[in-house]
């Protein structure tokens, strides 16, 4: 990981939010969720607004490692503070908080067009993609012993 390139980190993203990335749509799709989703609200689901800001941090901090590493989530804090429709535009801030030998926490500000809807901080690590890829591979290879018949990944 280069340090140097990574302590330099700044971003300002433009993301206008999909009419398929609300709280009622995410829900509907998963087995315990179908019951309740149609109570929820078409509004920007907290899980995709994780998702969209690990992955601008992780696409920045990827910038900054070699071929050999692979830049993972450790931990994400996330304040959603305000609902946010599809078709919203958010302009999402974010800077280098904290650096580690291998791990950097970022902060990131998301607002729309009317205040900060979201405040989150954002560890991630520069890992060894062999041994993370043994990990999962010994893990893979578990499930097919436990489960022999179920279709696993390669």
């Amino acid at each position: 990981m280069n340090h140097q390139g990574v302590s330099e980190i700044f971003f300002e993203e433009s993301y206008t939010v999909p009419v398929d990335q609300t709280a009622k749509s995410l829900f509907a799709r998963l087995p315990h969720g179908t019951g309740y989703a149609e109570r929820l609200l078409e509004c920007l689901a907290t899980g995709y607004l994780v998702a969209v800001i690990e992955s601008i941090c992780i696409r920045e901090m990827q910038l900054h490692v070699d071929a050999a590493e692979v830049v993972v989530g450790r931990t994400i804090s996330i304040d959603h503070r305000a609902p946010i429709p599809p078709g919203s535009p958010l302009r999402l801030r974010g800077w280098l908080e904290r650096l580690g030998e291998r791990s950097a926490t970022f902060r990131v500000e998301a607002h729309d067009a009317n205040e900060l809807v979201c405040v989150a901080t954002v560890t991630l690590v520069a890992a060894q993609r062999a041994a993370m890829e043994l990990r999962i591979a010994a893990k893979v290879d578990a499930l097919r012993l436990e489960h022999p018949a179920e279709d696993l990944p390669q």
